[in-house]
């Protein structure tokens, strides 16, 4: 079965139906600029508009640039400030009339990964590390998700390692592969202080780039480029649905006719 994957960003919204067992898309993107204001209304509108050009009728994930709890949103780093305390849950599925999950945005590229990307198989303690405008992550201990953990806001000689070691942070300073890449190890090397990982994903936009900068990566820990690069957050969110699914087959099965049994002798 397929379901609907929505990757929300702070520049565009976008996504695709998802093959469950393979992960492949079902058919090509479709991308929306986020719309400015970025308000909960003019996001919904979007997420819709990707159904609709869908003719999406079924279950739907969303992934969300911020901390989600329970569907709720409870921070907007970079989206309007409207957002803290909205349910994104209530209003996706207002506008869309479908069933929706919600997650963070790096939550669900990291689940993407654990499923069928470099993470698939592995065990022990595994953090996801997603390099874009900010730096966004996602730990799994055996194979289990710790939503929600915002490592890029973590404290590195007095700022968020966000602010030093973000792909966004490396083109506003002009900073070469190797000067950025000393900034992300010291990252790196706080974050084996703290949780002792077994490997490090390293994702998100600057991924695209792998090649330029993954041999200057150091740590105790392996160090893997992500595998599924832009359809991660997309993938990922769709997989997080995957229990809205369930449900909607027995409703299904419910709904239909009891089969008649043949009489005697027919």
């Amino acid at each position: 079965m397929d379901v609907l994957g929505i990757d929300i960003g702070g520049s565009g919204i976008k996504g695709a139906p998802v093959n469950l067992l393979t992960g492949e898309l079902s058919a090509d993107r479709h991308r929306i600029p986020t719309p400015d204001p970025s308000t909960p209304e003019n996001v919904a509108e979007v997420v819709a508009a990707v159904a609709r050009h869908f003719q999406w009728q079924g279950p739907i994930g969303c992934t969300f640039p911020a901390i989600v709890r329970h569907g709720v949103v409870y921070t907007a780093a970079n989206v309007h400030k409207s957002w803290i305390g909205a349910d994104a849950v209530a209003l996706f599925e207002r506008a869309t009339n479908c069933p929706v999950r919600v997650l963070n945005d790096a939550d669900a590229a990291g689940l993407a990964e654990m499923v069928l990307g470099a993470g698939k198989h592995r065990k022990g303690v595994v953090i996801m590390l997603t390099f874009g405008t900010g730096i966004g992550s996602a730990i799994f201990v055996e194979g289990h998700l710790l939503p929600n953990t915002e490592f890029g806001h973590l404290p590195i000689r007095g700022k968020d390692a966000e602010h030093r070691a973000s792909a966004k942070v490396r083109d506003d300073e002009k900073l070469s592969w190797a000067q950025w890449a000393e900034r992300v190890n010291e990252f790196l090397a706080q974050m084996e202080f703290f949780f002792s990982p077994d490997l490090f994903i390293i994702g998100g936009g600057v991924s695209k780039k792998q090649h330029k900068f993954m041999h200057l990566l150091k740590a105790e820990a392996e160090i893997v480029p992500a595998q599924l690069l832009n359809e991660a957050g997309i993938i990922g969110a769709a997989l997080a649905a995957r229990d809205q699914v369930a449900p909607l087959r027995a409703e299904a099965t419910a709904a239909q006719p009891a089969a008649v049994e043949p009489a005697q002798g027919s």
